[in-house]
C-alpha cells in the first residue's frame, strides 16, 4: 500500500511537471503569454527605474572655475530635467503598452535586435521630449525581451528541477523497495513545495513569477530541491543512514516509540 502510494505520487508529479517543461520548448511563447501581467508589471518597474536614473553630470569642476553662475545654471537645468522626467512618467504607460503590443507579435523583426539595443550604452540626455520618448520606447523593447528571456530560462529551470526530483523519487521506489519509510521524508518535502507553488500559480500568479524570476527566493527553492536530492542520493548510495538518523530524531522529538532502520 505504502509503495503504491509513493509510486503514484512520483508518477503524478512527473506527469505534472515534465510535459510542461517540454512544452516550453515546443511552444516558446507559452511562458510569455501566461506571464503577460508579470512581464508588463516588471517592464513598468524597470522603465520607471530608468527614468529615475537620469542625472546631470557633476558640476563641481565647473563651479571651481566659474563660481555661483554655474550653480544657478545647474539648478535651472536640474529643474528642466525634473520636468522632463515627470512628462516621461506620465507618458510611460502609453509608450509601454504600444511596445508590448509590438513585441508580442512573434513575427516582428524587433524581437531579434533587442540584445544589440540593450548592449548599446545609450543614456538619456536633456533633449527634446519627443527624442526622449523615442529612446524610452527603444529601452522598453529591449527590456521586454530581456525579461521574457530570463523568465523563460527561470521557469524551465524550475520545471526541469521538479521533473528530475519526481523522476528520482519514482526510480528509487523501484530500486530500493525496502526504503519505503525513508522515502516518505523527501516525499513530504516535495509535496509541501508542490502545494505551495501550485497555490501561488493558481491564486497569486504574479507572486509566483516574481518568486521564480531571477531572485534569491528562486535560488532558495533550488537549494531546497538540492536537499531533497541529497536525501534521495543517501537512500540510493548510503543505505539511507543519514536519512534514518534524521527520521528517528524527528520521531523522538514528537515522542513516538516508532523507529526505522537503515535499508
Amino acid at each position: 500500500m505504502k509503495k503504491n502510494l509513493l509510486r503514484s505520487f512520483g508518477l503524478v508529479g512527473l506527469v505534472l511537471f515534465l510535459p510542461l517543461f517540454l512544452f516550453t520548448f515546443s511552444d516558446p511563447s507559452f511562458i510569455e503569454k501566461s506571464g503577460k501581467e508579470f512581464i508588463e508589471w516588471k517592464l513598468k518597474k524597470e522603465t520607471n527605474k530608468k527614468i529615475d536614473s537620469i542625472q546631470l553630470p557633476s558640476s563641481k569642476s565647473f563651479e571651481k572655475l566659474f563660481g555661483n553662475k554655474v550653480k544657478k545654471l545647474h539648478q535651472v537645468t536640474e529643474n528642466k530635467l525634473e520636468d522632463l522626467k515627470e512628462q516621461l512618467k506620465n507618458d510611460m504607460p502609453k509608450i509601454i503598452m504600444a511596445q508590448i503590443a509590438k513585441m508580442s507579435d512573434l513575427s516582428c523583426e524587433c524581437r531579434n535586435k533587442w540584445e544589440e539595443r540593450l548592449r548599446s550604452s545609450f543614456k538619456f540626455k536633456i533633449a527634446s521630449l519627443e527624442k526622449s520618448k523615442e529612446k524610452l520606447a527603444i529601452f522598453a523593447q529591449a527590456k521586454y525581451m530581456e525579461i521574457v528571456e530570463k523568465l523563460t530560462l527561470d521557469i524551465r529551470i524550475f520545471l526541469g528541477a521538479n521533473s528530475i526530483i519526481f523522476l528520482l523519487l519514482l526510480l528509487v521506489s523501484f530500486l530500493k523497495p525496502k526504503a519505503t519509510e525513508h522515502l516518505f521524508l523527501p516525499s513530504i518535502l516535495i509535496l509541501i513545495s508542490t502545494l505551495i507553488c501550485s497555490y501561488f500559480y493558481i491564486f497569486e500568479q504574479n507572486w509566483f513569477y516574481t518568486i521564480i524570476y531571477n531572485s534569491y527566493t528562486g535560488f532558495g527553492y533550488i537549494a531546497y530541491l538540492t536537499i531533497i536530492f541529497a536525501i534521495l542520493c543517501d537512500i540510493i548510495f548510503n543505505k539511507a543512514k543519514i536519512t534514518t538518523e534524521i527520521i528517528n530524531q524527528l520521531l523522538n522529538a514528537i515522542g513516538s516509540a516508532f523507529s526505522v532502520a537503515s535499508c
